[in-house]
Order: C-alpha cells, then sequence, then structure tokens
C-alpha cells in the first residue's frame, strides 16, 4: 500500500493506491479520467499517514481493494498539506503528458 500526496491544478490530494508505485501508468491513466493530467507526487510513509488520520483511514483502507485501486484520503488541500511536515515526504515525482 502506498501512500501520496498529490498537488494538481486544482489542489492537493492525499490519496491511498495499492498500485506499486506513485506514477505508475495505471494510475496515471485514472487520474486522467478524472481530468488531473499532470501533478508532482510525494510519498507519505503509511504509518504517518494511519497516526494523522485514525478510523478514517481505516474506513478508506477497508474499502480500498487489493489489486489496481486508489482511494483519496483526503480531498481538502489545506489539511492534508499542514497535517504533514515536509520532511515526512519522499522524493517529488513529477508528471506531465
Amino acid at each position: 500500500m502506498k501512500a501520496g500526496m498529490f498537488f494538481t491544478g486544482s489542489g492537493t490530494l492525499l490519496v491511498l493506491t495499492s498500485y506499486d508505485s506513485l506514477n505508475n501508468p495505471k494510475l496515471i491513466s485514472k487520474f486522467a479520467t478524472k481530468g488531473i493530467k499532470k501533478f508532482i507526487a510525494y510519498e507519505v510513509p503509511e504509518d504517518k499517514v494511519k497516526e494523522k488520520y485514525g478510523n478514517h483511514y481505516d474506513v478508506v483502507l477497508g474499502d480500498l481493494h487489493q489489486t489496481d485501486d486508489l482511494r483519496v484520503l483526503d480531498y481538502d488541500g489545506h489539511h492534508a498539506f499542514y497535517n504533514f511536515s515536509l520532511k515526512d515526504l519522499g522524493e517529488p515525482i513529477y508528471y506531465e503528458p
């Protein structure tokens, strides 16, 4: 399971995904169908996400299939961004078609 913070033209999203990476072509395709065609993403440690989101994390994860899926854990960009230190974020992944 991966957790990622995605910075898009419409705001910041915190996403849980069963894809192997945040730049997996199938994940990128799912974002494109939602109108997200470019982004900067950072992997966030899953344990920190679980710590910050508690029961909400469990509920969202329970709804996540273990193969080829994703769920938005937080679409409130302000909340998602300020919930984590920049030191918690992994290396940036830039995607632009």
